[in-house]
This record gives structure tokens, sequence and C-alpha cells, in this order.
């Protein structure tokens, strides 16, 4: 058992497995999910960034099981306001990137099996996520839509300190769904959603984002599609976007 596993206060039904420096929690959850099974937490033990991912085991279609992602959401929101100091602005930009203020600092992602039907229940999801904890280039040569925790006043936040949180808030959030509670879950993320005047943002039954203006259509937004590609994600770092 490695340090990083060791250090790692999850409660159950989580169980960790620690990769590398160099490894990837969420390509290795969701490359190895049916093997890993449900409650499966992968690490990455990195001191730049809390890299994790976790796989998960939906009862229901996977039409109506990706709104998983909006429990992951708002457990890493809810994390990241716990350990913020006071009046820290913590905001969700749909549906994945989490900001501090205007500057980026991570976001989440959901994968499911490729074969996987829109009326199938799947075998997995993995939930999984980024959060910038220090740059690895100096607060001044950050891009201005981008931060760190440490810049942000958070201090010295360890990844396994900032993982075990999430994985109690998550806990909570999955144990709400379970009981029915999706609709008082979608709610709770709409109210971390970036404010924007004269807009007003609901979650539908799907999942998807219902956005509606002031003398304008209603405007409708594919959670499916834009889970495909993370908004947050720099593919050529495989990092937080700078």
């Amino acid at each position: 058992m490695t340090s990083s596993v060791r250090a790692l206060d999850l409660p159950p039904p989580f169980r960790p497995v620690a990769l590398r420096e160099v490894g990837d929690a969420f390509l290795h959850a969701t490359t190895e999910a049916a093997a890993l099974g449900a409650g499966t937490l992968v690490f990455v033990g990195r001191f730049d960034l809390a890299e994790f991912a976790v796989v998960l085991e939906p009862e229901e279609t996977l039409r109506l099981a990706r709104r998983a992602f909006y429990a992951g959401m708002v457990a890493l929101a809810d994390t990241l306001a716990a350990l913020a100091p006071p009046e820290t602005p913590i905001a969700i930009d749909w549906p994945d990137a989490v900001r501090i203020g205007r500057g980026l600092v991570g976001g989440g992602r959901l994968a499911w099996p490729r074969a996987a039907a829109e009326d199938d229940v799947p075998d997995w999801l993995v939930f999984g996520a980024m959060v910038r904890l220090t740059s690895m280039i100096g607060k001044e040569a950050l891009h201005p839509l981008a931060t760190a925790l440490e810049d942000e006043g958070f201090g010295a936040i360890g990844a396994e300190r900032f993982v075990a949180d999430f994985a109690r808030r998550l806990m909570a959030a999955l144990d709400r769904l379970r009981v029915g509670e999706s609709a008082a879950i979608a709610r709770d993320y709409v109210a971390k959603l970036s404010r924007e005047r004269g807009v007003i943002h609901a979650i539908e039954v799907s999942g998807d984002l219902r956005i509606e203006r002031l003398g304008k259509p209603v405007e409708h937004r594919s959670l499916r599609t834009a889970l495909c590609a993370p908004s947050w994600l720099d593919p050529a770092t495989g990092g937080p976007r700078l």
C-alpha cells in the first residue's frame, strides 16, 4: 500500500487505488471500471493537482443515470466552499467547469460504456475531477482566467485531504439520489451556476439544461453532448486549461 493510499481517509464504501504522478485517474477508472467495481476511488498522488475518479454502479437507464454527474459537481463545489476562505465566490460554468472568481480552477467529467444504449442500465459510470491546488508556473504567469487554490487563499490543502472531503460529500449526494431527490440535487446544482442577468436555468428530467431568456425562445442544451469533451480540460497538458 502506498503512502498516498494510507493518507486517504475515505468513508465506506469507497476503496482507494493510488497511481503514480504520471498516471491518469480517469483513464484508469474507465478502462478498468468493470474489474474495479463500484466504490473504487482512483487517485493520482500529485502535489499540484487533486486528480481522482470514482466508479459508480447505476440502477437507472443511462438517460437518467447520467444525472449522477450533477451530484458529483455539487459535491465538488461544496468541497471547495467548505475549504475556502469566507466569501470566496465559487461557481460552475455549465456543465462541468468550476471557477473561483473569474479563474478556472478545474472541473468534473463523466464516462459510461460506449456500447450502452440510452434506455439500457449501464454496467458502470465514472465521475472524475481535477482541481488545481497550486500553480506550477507562478501566479504572475497564469492566464488571467485561470487560478489555483493556493492563489485564492486556501492555504496548504493537500490532494489527500481534498479527495477525502469530496468523497464524503459525494456519498451524501448519491444517497440523496437513491431516495428520489434528483430534482433537489438539480436545484442545488443550478444554484451554483454562474449568474447571468435576465436568465433562468433549470435542469430537466433528462438532465439537459433549459435556458429561459425574456422575450426569446426557450433554449435546450444536451448534457450527453456537452459531456463528450470537457470544457475545462487541456488535451495537450492533461490538466485544467490556463
